[in-house]
């Protein structure tokens, strides 16, 4: 695509040839555009499914075991977990064995019709399979090629395995835990690899519009400690960004194990006076007005001195209900939420039908667009669903495809 604007197209121009857009793919604001991805576990699943909610008609390619996500935790049936019902969905299934020629053949036909490869494969594994952004761009000359990985490429790790865990202490998230008062440690969710993931979804963004104005392809990287470490610093710079600074990173206010949700006299609240006057009214509604003025209680002193404030705040929230502090706070205009559960969060969710794994709860697009809405089209796919679909696509007869089964490149789902 050179020049113009980015899609939506009734079909999508290959070479000699032009490949038809199921109609479920016409819709959404990546309508028309192809993803290939070549990822696994989270961190790249995720990044694809945002673009496959978008819109774009998204082809995954896994080995014939099929990849973690599908074992990670419990699930309806073998080879669809609790987690790849919607990690999954909106994707085309292809089982290929790429360490076989003809497996590599298959996959570069597909590259040649895809506007967008996404990989977390490693540059030593991808330059062994022939893979990397030199062999897949001689095929597609303007593909928006995005890799991500746990190091940068050109650096001294490039070539280290890396999982969330991992980068997770690179990039400083036990340290952050230490300077909050409490033994090192990892957050309790894949933290790394769902930051990293929307990066993949705003890198593929950003190169494609750059396509769309130029005609141009490019390498997108996304190195994951470096993108957790950015993500980090935003607020915990403080402190550390200027050479003069002597207080160390951190930004104070959260860096405290005080920070946490209040217990009221039947629950738990999360109540957030952010504002001096959240703080008065606070004070007075739960009857320690003798502190309004105190001045450990200032904007500043709440900022070098956090741990006061918030332990006044528990003693002051633990006089009243849960509900009377959420009516009172509404009044005021003062932030506060009760505390949910995530079994609570999942409740409500919309039962959706999986062919294969029956009823399950669909966790919605979370990005709301005005004139082209996010859709979910496709359940999550069985391992090589689709592969005889996508092959015959991108021009392969069925004898082909027949001698690709019976050499073992090529496998059978998981479930019929």
């Amino acid at each position: 695509m050179a020049g113009g604007r980015l899609g939506p197209w009734p079909s999508v121009a290959r070479d000699n040839h032009r490949v038809a857009v199921p109609q479920e793919h016409r819709s959404g604001s990546l309508a028309g555009v192809r993803v290939l991805d070549l990822t696994s576990v989270l961190m790249g699943p995720l990044g694809t499914q945002i673009l496959g909610d978008w819109g774009a008609d998204v082809i995954t390619v896994e080995s014939a075991a099929g990849d973690t996500n599908r074992f990670m935790g419990p699930g309806p049936v073998r080879g669809l977990s609790d987690i790849s019902l919607n990690l999954l969905r909106n994707k085309r299934n292809v089982a290929l064995d790429l360490k076989h020629p003809d497996g590599r053949r298959a996959f570069l036909a597909i590259a040649a019709t895809a506007d967008v490869m996404v990989t977390n494969l490693r540059p030593g594994p991808l330059a062994r399979l022939g893979l990397d952004y030199d062999s897949v761009a001689a095929v597609r000359a303007d593909i928006v090629y995005c890799q991500a990985a746990g190091f940068a490429s050109d650096g001294p790790r490039a070539n280290e395995p890396a999982y969330d865990d991992i980068i997770q202490a690179a990039a400083g998230v036990p340290d952050m835990f230490g300077r909050a008062g409490l033994e090192p440690r990892l957050a309790p969710t894949l933290l790394a690899d769902k930051v990293c993931g929307l990066m993949v979804a705003n890198g593929v963004l950003a190169a494609l519009y750059h396509r769309a104005r130029t005609g141009e392809g490019q390498r997108v990287e996304v190195p994951m400690t470096d993108v957790l470490s950015a993500f980090l610093l935003v607020e915990h710079s403080s402190g550390a960004a200027t050479p003069s600074a002597e207080a160390g990173a951190g930004y104070r206010r959260i860096l405290t194990e005080s920070r946490r949700p209040q217990r009221t006299m039947d629950g738990w609240i999360m109540v957030f006076p952010y504002l001096q006057a959240h703080w008065d009214l606070i004070l007075t509604l739960g009857g320690a007005a003798e502190l309004v003025d105190d001045p450990r209680l200032s904007r500043l002193s709440r900022q070098a001195d956090p741990a006061f404030g918030y332990t006044v705040l528990d003693d002051v929230i633990a006089t009243k209900t849960t509900a009377e502090w959420l009516e009172l706070c509404a009044a005021e205009e003062i932030p506060a939420t009760e505390v949910t559960s995530l079994d609570d969060h999942m409740r409500s969710f919309p039962l959706a039908e999986h062919p294969a794994a029956g009823p399950y709860r669909q966790i919605p697009p979370a990005v709301r667009f005005s004139r082209t809405p996010a859709t979910i089209r496709r359940p999550a796919p069985l391992v090589g669903q689709h592969t005889e679909e996508v092959l015959v696509e991108v021009g392969f007869s069925a004898e082909e495809i027949a001698e690709m089964r019976s050499a073992g490149v090529l496998s059978h789902p998981l479930h019929q």
